[in-house]
């Protein structure tokens, strides 16, 4: 199977979405030794769930075929370039390349523009449009404590 064939796939899932009135115009398949092993498309709306992305169900779908938090030597191919949200799902997935097919700047054209994500991103905490404010109670590191000293954690 070649990049193209894996390509269509994920843009043929974005289509039937559409066509299904599923939610927005994005697919995913996750690739491993040339086989889909995940595939996902954007269920925002039909989920009532904003993380609900074409990526991170793909995602989601390879990760419990194969029964592991991280996607080593595997490929996802999405029909569009992934938002600030996916980019970070797909960093802690891991996997070994990614592929797509329509730009950011195609998606701000019809209305999915992360420009605004980035922008706020960059910005200092208390210069962002939602206020982000620390709160430290006492022990508030207790968990990061206990985790730093357990034997039974698992790495990731």
């Amino acid at each position: 199977m070649s990049d193209i064939h894996f390509m269509k796939k994920a843009i043929e899932e974005a289509l039937n979405n559409v066509l299904t009135n599923h939610g927005g115009p994005f697919g995913a398949v996750v690739v491993k030794d040339g086989k889909i092993i995940g595939v996902g498309r954007n269920e925002v709306t039909s989920s009532n769930d904003p993380t609900a992305h074409a990526e991170v169900q793909a995602i989601r779908d390879a990760c419990r075929y194969l029964n592991t938090f991280q996607l080593t030597d595997c490929e996802i191919y999405t029909s569009c370039e992934p938002c600030p949200m996916c980019i970070g799902a797909i960093y802690w997935a891991r996997p070994k390349a990614v592929y797509f097919g329509c730009t950011k700047q195609d998606a701000a054209k019809i209305g999915f523009d992360d420009q605004f994500i980035y922008e706020q991103l960059a910005l200092p905490m208390e210069h962002r449009k939602i206020p982000m404010k620390q709160i430290f109670p006492d022990d508030a590191d207790l968990p990061f404590r206990t985790w730093e000293g357990s034997n039974d954690k698992v790495d990731y």
